[in-house]
């Protein structure tokens, strides 16, 4: 077999721990899973969860004690931080309830979901798909997965960003309004999960814009830190 033009490279994450790479297959992501982000949104309430994704290859991977660089995006005037757990499939399966989807998880990352916040809004007035405004270009840096069995109690675990040194985003993951476990039941009854899929599974409240030249440090309890520089226009 030949092909037209060379096959694209896979997306692949470093392992805490291992010299083995974990491969990216989809990346989906759970909108206004935190209540007191929803409430910012101007939400309320435990509505039904929904999803959205972004192409594998607009992963921006930083590697272990490293700092990602991101680019500032074209179109946008507004970007936005979005700190979120990302939960990283290992074992496949659809329709999988709750009580057993935890089996399925390999691992846990640190992630951000970069945001064209204007561009987003202005699809939403107009009904309209979201992904100019979530699916370009390094819109999701990620750092290392960090195996489950070493992650420790994830369930409990404290999630923050700090934009400039400052305090911007901090809450736990157990405010989730859609637990880890149920998020996979309702995802894997749309689409059958297969390994290497990824989950960002929300952002809690204090989503803000940033700058060509901030740096942004976030981290979960018990997972390796994510460190991004966005570079200039």
């Amino acid at each position: 077999m030949s092909f037209l033009f060379p096959p694209p490279a896979v997306t692949h994450l470093p392992i805490v721990g291992r010299d083995q790479r974990f491969p990216v297959r989809r990346v989906f992501c759970v909108g206004r899973n935190y209540a007191e982000h929803a409430k910012e949104m101007g939400f309320t309430g435990r509505e039904a969860p929904f999803f959205f994704m972004k192409p594998a290859d607009a992963l921006l991977v930083v590697e272990a004690g490293q700092t990602g660089r991101m680019a500032y995006p074209g179109l946008t005037r507004d970007l936005h931080h979005e700190i979120e757990l990302v939960v990283a499939i290992g074992t496949g399966g659809a329709n999988i309830p709750a009580r057993d989807a935890m089996r399925h998880v390999f691992g846990y990352a640190v992630g951000l979901d970069m945001t064209r916040r204007d561009l987003q809004n202005d699809m939403k007035k107009q009904g309209r798909p979201w992904e100019i405004g979530k699916a370009f270009e390094q819109s999701g840096p990620i750092g290392p997965i960090t195996p489950a069995v070493e992650a420790g109690d994830i369930g409990k675990a404290a999630i923050w960003l700090h934009v400039n040194g400052q305090s911007r985003q901090r809450s736990d993951v157990s405010h989730l309004i859609w637990s880890i476990a149920e998020t996979i039941e309702h995802l894997s009854s749309a689409w059958a999960l297969a390994p290497g899929d990824l989950i960002f599974s929300g952002t809690p409240e204090g989503v803000a814009a940033v700058q060509a030249g901030d740096t942004l440090e976030g981290g979960v309890t018990g997972l390796a830190p994510l460190k991004v520089t966005i570079a200039g226009l």
